[in-house]
């Protein structure tokens, strides 16, 4: 009796609702929102780096502009971001690989960054890369957790 005992207490003790992992059929839904949206905002960007810078008839439009392209960086960086945490939830090492794949498009996204940086100076204004990353930096974490999917 008591070896059953012990026989069980180790199974439950290994099971992932003991170990607070989650079944990969759980996480991956989850995984698959964000890389959705990755997908979609990489196919964004590929437009605008592909494409010439735009030019702004005043400072306002560009700023304007600027700050449109800098929050849909912070929502690509959220969302890789999120689909690592959703991805940690599980052992499925498949999830795990399918999450960690886009994080490649964050240096692309930095690419986008550079670009950003010379349009601002085809519009007459001068900004620091450095400057707008951390930018990007610092609005993640809010981001990411706006994009969280409820449980």
């Amino acid at each position: 009796m008591r070896v059953l005992l012990v026989g069980a207490l180790v199974t439950l003790a290994v099971t992932p609702a003991a170990t607070g992992e989650l079944p990969a059929a759980a996480v991956w839904p989850r995984v698959a929102h964000h890389l959705d949206q990755i997908g979609r905002l990489t196919e964004y960007f590929e437009g605008v780096l592909r494409d010439s810078c735009p030019r702004f008839a005043t400072a306002g439009e560009w700023d304007t502009y600027l700050d449109g392209e800098l929050q849909r960086v912070v929502l690509l960086v959220a969302h890789v971001e999120q689909a690592w945490v959703e991805a940690k939830t599980t052992s499925d090492d498949d999830v795990r690989r399918a999450a960690k794949a886009p994080r490649r498009r964050v240096q692309e996204a930095r690419g986008l960054v550079d670009k950003l940086a010379g349009c601002a100076e085809a519009n007459g204004s001068r900004l620091a890369v450095s400057t707008l990353w951390k930018r990007v930096e610092q609005d993640v974490p809010r981001k990411q957790a706006e994009i969280t999917l409820p449980r």
